[in-house]
């Protein structure tokens, strides 16, 4: 058993490729999703912007072009975490134990990926920003700066409710010979909810909204949850070759998997605008000029 997962482990390495999370239509629908679902509490300025937010929604794609190689290769990483890699230890609660880890274990950070990172820290830029916009509510550069980076976190926080960027098999089943069953289908589900045309406002309705407790112990939770339903996904790989006419079993799913990517991302807005009521920003910073 060891040596089968020895070679799960290499051939994960070395048939890498890039990782799209939904299509950039169904994190535009997701991201509209959570801005509406938020409860009146969020400041109204960002309720009403779900259209900006959502088109801040797909810079993290876009950067991973080829033609920007310093970009893409601080990016690439961002979008999953391959947690068997991890073997028997717990998930690194921050940046500097992953990459610690990593290197304990022989294996370069972008390979198991950084996606629980860049979701802590896009969500801790947010709360910054949301403490500029309580002293300098009438700033309007400091509201685009939230749109900005509301659209960070909304594409990592629905990246994780996708359960294949999440696991070593996230574009097949690899098999102990390196082939891979049901290679090909990581696109066919990050384009389902843009294919089945999910609408916004009744994936928004009915969300029970929270900020979260702690953190990154929020953000492990939901990883292992997701990873839990990796399954689930593969129980439906033949259903996922004719997306236009899909199957009731798929549609569900899909649609569970949507409705969480709208929870998650709307609670974490919400976490942020918590947290910064209490960050106290530096006394030489004057938004006001």
């Amino acid at each position: 058993m060891k040596r089968f997962y020895n070679i799960l482990i290499l051939f994960s390495i070395f048939l890498t490729t890039p990782a799209w999370a939904w299509w950039g239509g169904g994190h535009d629908i997701l991201t509209q999703a959570a801005v509406k679902a938020l409860p009146e509490e969020m400041p109204e300025f960002f309720r009403s912007a779900e259209k900006m937010v959502a088109h801040c929604v797909y810079d993290p794609d876009i950067s991973k072009e080829r033609g920007t190689p310093h970009a893409r290769q601080a990016e690439y990483g961002e979008h999953y975490v391959d947690i068997e890699l991890f073997g028997e230890h717990p998930i690194p609660e921050g940046r500097e134990a992953h990459i610690k880890l990593c290197a304990e274990l022989g294996l370069a950070p972008r390979t198991v990926g950084t996606l629980p990172y860049a979701l802590a820290e896009w969500t801790e830029r947010l709360a910054v920003a949301f403490a500029e916009y309580r002293k300098w509510p009438d700033n309007p550069m400091i509201q685009n700066k939230c749109f900005l980076y509301a659209g960070f976190l909304s594409h990592y926080a629905q990246d994780m409710c996708q359960p294949l960027h999440l696991t070593i098999h996230f574009d097949g089943i690899v098999q102990e010979d390196g082939s891979k069953l049901h290679r090909g289908i990581h696109e066919k589900v990050d384009s389902a909810v843009e294919i089945l045309k999910l609408d916004p406002t009744a994936l928004a309705k009915a969300q029970q909204v929270e900020a979260v407790g702690d953190l990154m112990p929020a953000i492990i939770k939901q990883i292992k949850a997701g990873h839990g339903l990796v399954d689930s996904v593969y129980a439906l790989a033949e259903d996922y070759q004719d997306l236009k006419n899909p199957s009731p079993a798929l549609v569900d799913f899909t649609n569970d998997r949507a409705r969480e990517s709208v929870r998650w991302t709307a609670s974490l807005y919400l976490t942020a605008w918590k947290l910064s009521e209490d960050i106290k920003l530096p006394g030489w910073l004057d938004r006001a000029q």
